[in-house]
């Protein structure tokens, strides 16, 4: 029996040790079919955690045939390899479904992050590992779907598969994660999940950490998640359309991370968010909350992050009117309660409050909070000199006020921030001379913003060059430079200037060419009178230039060639000729080409086309290029603006635009076209704008689809003028806009393409485009996404106006004028210039008049009505109605005729024939005099639409349907004057007296439709958009006056004494 039991015993050894050597070897073949030894350099010492896997041999040592001794190598007591963490370890290679590491059906935790499998898919076969707890890819190059079978790992309590390039698509978060009751840790962020998250992730008790930052979740976020009494950490930062609110709190949570950054949450921040005693960092920056910030954060002491507000586009064009209508978010509602609460959060390390109404007492509120980092508190209306109380916050790091109206002097005493890294103070009303030797003695400063104030920033006297700090961002706009600043000769690590605005002439000089070579990747040059660059190179030195803008200047010659590095190379308003050279195909990186506004010739490169799949925009407009447009548009194109407007283009519009699936404007207006109308474009299902005057196009516009397809959806600006169209106006057309069917009264906002170089450095191409609005030919520098308008005049058009018309009751500009068009009574929400020139045409808003309708043409039943009525009666109710001065016309009536007719029945006893009450019995006779009484009220047209109705209450709620278009228009028509209002700004060649003129004219007509402006916005507007001659006195008023108690003729007569 004894040596029964030896014999069993050294089988189970001896089986036990084949299947530790079976783990081992699995490893080892793992290590060899993944490891790329050439790139130990990926991170370095990383590497070193596979030197001592080891080949098992008959020679090797205990400790190399051991693979429990290996780095990163874990085992259970019995020998099963059950943790492997291979962490940034430099591993290189595709992990294949075949791989090794699938046998190891022990394991229990695998850590792959921080390495590069260099995109390849995570293979099914991870759900062979059934005894996962852990599994961690993060950060390792993955790419593809996500494997459903994860979801049979339902031991996992961590899954980590954070920032790769991985989607979930046919699954929804619910597949994946509703066997995965035990998570303790779920981090998917930067993982494409497109779907919402499950509400029963709020029973999963165990959770104590969510991470889904990034994620493109839709839906509603479960507010119980907020309940979960065991999470700590919670992050759903960037989501944008994930809405959700915040629930009132209990005081058993267990929250120290709440970050909401960049979603859509909205509603009040409750009192009871201070019950989250163990709150450190709350990030509700860039949502939609609203109302008062709660007084009750001042209790929640262990904050040391905290971020409120809303910001707008980091690199936001400055040239964009200021002042839309913004919606209002968080606010400190009390004056004082910013002081109150701010002065009690003594730990906090970072304070961002952005947006939200702060004023002057806000800085020397901070005195006390030394342990402050970071202070971003842009764009509020803090005013006044920097305190010297600020001073104390010497632990600072990073200081961002720009955007408020502090003045003064900048100072020596920056220099006391001895750990300052990046000081934005550009847009404020800083004034005074600066020396370049004011930040002498910050030796870690690394950003430094000062345009946009009224200062001269004086760059050639500088003591002693070793004491500059070594900058990488530098923005200088609008500092009154007259050259290149000479101490950047001693930058060397420059990465981002911007110069813009300043009055810098002459070429670039060659010093600044050679020294910023190798580091420049952001040049801001424009708005200044620079003609080139020294030596004139063919290309451009920057070998990391990302960004280049040179607009308006005065460079002339050929164009240079910038780096392949390139992603926006905008050279528009200049000088420059000769053709586009091929060359510029090789860029792939290029995503915004504008060379508009120069006197370029010749043909465009056939390879142009080829970079609709890599180029967002391509603006052209306004040069001498001649011949056929390029053609070549592949599928996948990513372009969504192409502006050819102003050149010498001829020929037919090439069908491989057909391919420009993004493309949302089209502008070819100005050349010489020669085509039909492109009715394929209507699939292009994101088309916002087509600008097509000034051509040879021909023909009847036909071939469209019915009025329930998709096409033409979007479009919203359409401009066919000056062509050669004929036949009926396209009412088929005008059915399938469904973009011109309603008005947008939200926040208006522009045309545009966003660009993120980093999260904090983007870029804004505001699309741009020439209209004839109001019998005026000019340019919008910005389009409003709530801008509509149709222009078909001078063409050969004829016929009678398409009723389909009038559904478009958002439609803000029409222009059919020199056309041959039909008809009478038009829209009488546009003016006479948009149908003149129309010699059939004729009724209002048009100054020729139709003549009278011949009653014998009215069905005979009118004339019997009429019998019903004494003669008198119905000369009166002429009179009374106006129908003899022509005041009742036009497709529908109004609220005034109503008002009108109901006053007459109710007078002769009728209305109840109307509005019949319980009481009213049926009379005939009553009956037939209503209608008589309504018949004589009415026009031909009208009359003729309702002769069908049995009765006058059948008669009164067909008149009431059609009255229903008086009230879209009416806020179709109010709609389109708050965005005149809106962008309404005054030009340089403009006088007080005409400026004001355009504003009244549009306030009298908000008015006549029941709007009306108080003197505030009024003010605020007048301020807001004088040129820049008068800079000085919106600021002083702004600073100096209460602008609640200003009215708008004091202002005036203010800015005609200073002209």
């Amino acid at each position: 029996m004894f040596s029964f039991i030896c014999l069993l015993l050294i089988r189970i050894c001896i089986a036990s040790l084949l299947r530790h050597e079976h783990e081992c070897l699995a490893l080892f073949e793992f290590k060899q079919s993944i490891l790329d030894q050439s790139h130990a350099s990926f991170n370095v010492g990383g590497f070193q955690k596979l030197d001592s896997w080891r080949k098992i041999t008959s020679n090797a040592s205990d400790h190399d045939s051991d693979c429990c001794l290996w780095d990163g190598v874990l085992c259970s007591k019995k020998g099963h390899v059950i943790g492997l963490d291979l962490s940034q370890s430099s591993l290189r290679g595709p992990l294949k479904s075949n791989s090794s590491l699938f046998n190891l059906v022990h394991l229990q935790m695998l850590n792959l992050s921080i390495n590069d499998f260099v995109g390849s898919q995570i293979p099914s076969q991870i759900a062979y590992l059934k005894q996962l707890r852990s599994l961690d890819l993060s950060s390792s190059s993955f790419s593809g779907h996500i494997p459903i079978e994860i979801s049979h790992l339902m031991k996992l309590t961590l899954l980590d598969l954070s920032w790769n390039s991985l989607k979930l698509r046919g699954h929804s978060l619910e597949s994946l994660l509703q066997n995965l009751t035990r998570l303790e840790e779920l981090s998917l962020s930067g993982v494409d999940i497109s779907s919402f998250i499950p509400p029963f992730l709020a029973n999963f008790s165990s959770l104590k950490s969510i991470d889904l930052e990034d994620c493109s979740l839709r839906g509603e976020f479960p507010s119980q998640i907020f309940y979960l009494t065991k999470l700590k950490f919670l992050s759903i930062a960037e989501n944008r359309i994930l809405i959700g609110f915040i629930p009132e709190f209990l005081n058993n949570s267990l929250l120290e991370h709440v970050d909401l950054y960049a979603t859509n949450f909205a509603g009040s921040l409750p009192q009871s968010i201070s019950k989250l005693q163990y709150l450190e960092y709350l990030f509700l920056f860039e949502c939609n909350f609203s109302g008062c910030i709660p007084r009750s954060l001042s209790n929640m002491t262990r904050l040391t992050f905290l971020a409120l507000g809303q910001d707008e586009l980091m690199g936001v064009d400055p040239s964009l009117p200021r002042r839309l209508s913004f919606p209002v978010g968080l606010e400190v509602c009390e004056k004082r309660s910013m002081h109150d609460w701010i002065v009690k959060l003594t730990k906090l390390e970072l304070l961002v409050l952005i947006r939200i109404n702060i004023y002057d007492e806000i800085l020397p509120a901070l005195a006390n909070l030394t342990k402050l980092s970071t202070v971003i508190m842009r764009s509020n209306f803090i005013s006044g000199r920097i305190p010297s109380s600020f001073m104390n916050l010497t632990q600072l790091k990073d200081i961002d006020i720009r955007g408020n109206q502090l003045h003064g002097q900048i100072s020596n005493s920056f220099s006391i921030f001895k750990r300052l890294e990046q000081l934005h103070l550009e847009h404020n009303n800083f004034s005074g001379i600066v020396n370049v030797d004011t930040f002498t003695g910050l030796p870690k400063l690394s950003a430094l913003f000062l345009g946009g104030n009224e200062m001269y920033f004086v760059a050639t006297n500088y003591s002693n060059v070793t004491l500059l700090p070594e900058l990488e961002y530098l923005g200088l706009t609008s500092c009154n430079l007259r050259k290149f600043p000479s101490f950047l000769r001693f930058q060397k690590k420059i990465k981002f200037l911007s110069l813009e605005n300043n009055k810098i002439k002459g070429l670039v000089p060659e010093w600044f060419l050679n020294n910023t070579q190798e580091t420049l990747q952001y040049l801001y040059l424009s708005y200044n009178s620079i003609t080139g660059f020294h030596g004139h190179p063919h290309f451009l030195p920057w070998v990391r230039l990302k960004l280049f803008s040179i607009k308006y200047n005065q460079l002339r010659g050929r164009l240079p060639i910038p780096p392949l590095t390139t992603v926006v190379y905008d050279v528009s308003n200049n000088n420059l000729t000769q053709e586009i050279p091929p060359l510029i195909c090789e860029l792939k990186h290029l995503r915004v080409l504008d060379l508009s506004s120069n006197n370029m010739t010749g043909t465009l490169p056939p390879c142009l086309g080829n970079l609709s799949t890599l180029l967002f925009v391509l603006d052209l407009k306004g040069n001498k290029f001649h011949g056929p447009m390029m053609n070549a548009f592949t599928y996948g194109s990513l372009i969504r603006k192409i502006d050819l407007t102003e050149n010498q283009f001829t020929g037919q519009l090439p069908e491989s635009l057909a391919n420009c699936t993004n493309l949302e404007f089209l502008a070819l207006g100005g050349n010489s076209f020669e085509d039909v109308f492109p009715v394929w474009l209507g699939n292009l299902a994101k088309l916002e704008v087509l600008i097509l005057r000034s051509n040879k196009f021909f023909g009847a516009i036909q071939g469209l689809p019915n009025s329930s397809s998709s096409s033409f959806l979007k479009l919203r600006i359409i401009d066919l003028s000056n062509n050669g169209f004929c036949g009926q106006l396209p009412e088929k057309l005008f059915q399938t806009m469904n973009a011109m069917k309603s008005f947008d009264v939200g926040k208006s906002s522009f045309m545009d393409v966003e660009l993120f170089f980093n999260p904090r450095l983007g870029y804004q191409f505001a699309y741009s485009m020439m209209f004839t609005n109001k019998g005026v030919h000019r340019e919008f520098p910005h389009i409003l996404k709530v801008f509509t308008a149709i222009d078909l005049s001078c063409n050969n058009f004829e016929g009678h106006i398409p009723e389909s018309l009038s559904d478009l009751h958002g439609l803000q500009s029409i222009n059919l004028s020199n056309n041959h068009l039909t008809g009478r009574n038009q829209f009488n929400t546009f003016d006479n210039n948009s149908y003149m020139g129309n010699h059939g045409l004729c009724g209002k808003p048009l100054f020729k008049e139709c003549k009278i309708p011949v009653i014998p043409t009215l069905p005979p039943t009118i004339k019997e009505y009429n019998s019903f009525l004494p003669d008198d009666k119905i000369d009166w109710i002429i009179i009374f109605l106006g129908f003899g001065s022509g005041l009742v016309i036009g497709i529908v009536l109004g609220n005034f005729l109503y008002a009108r007719i109901r006053t007459i029945l109710k007078a002769n006893r009728l209305w109840d024939m109307i509005e019949p009450s319980a009481n009213t019995q049926t009379d005939e006779k009553k009956d037939i005099t209503a209608t008589a009484y309504l018949f004589q009220a009415l026009q031909e047209e009208m009359i003729i639409q309702i002769a069908n109705c049995k009765s006058p209450k059948e008669i009164w709620d067909a008149l009431k349907t059609r009255n229903i278009g008086v009230d879209r228009v009416q806020k179709a028509r109010l709609q389109t004057l708050k965005t005149e209002f809106e962008m309404l700004m005054m030009k340089e060649e403009d006088t007080i007296d005409s400026f004001t003129a355009k504003l009244n004219d549009i306030v009298t007509k908000a008015s006549n439709l029941g709007t009306v402006y108080d003197q505030p916005p009024l003010v605020q507007k007048l301020l807001s958009s004088v040129p820049h001659r008068f800079v000085q006195i919106p600021r002083t008023i702004e600073q100096f006056a209460d602008l609640e108690a200003t009215n708008l003729d004091e202002i005036i007569g203010r800015l005609k004494s200073f002209d």
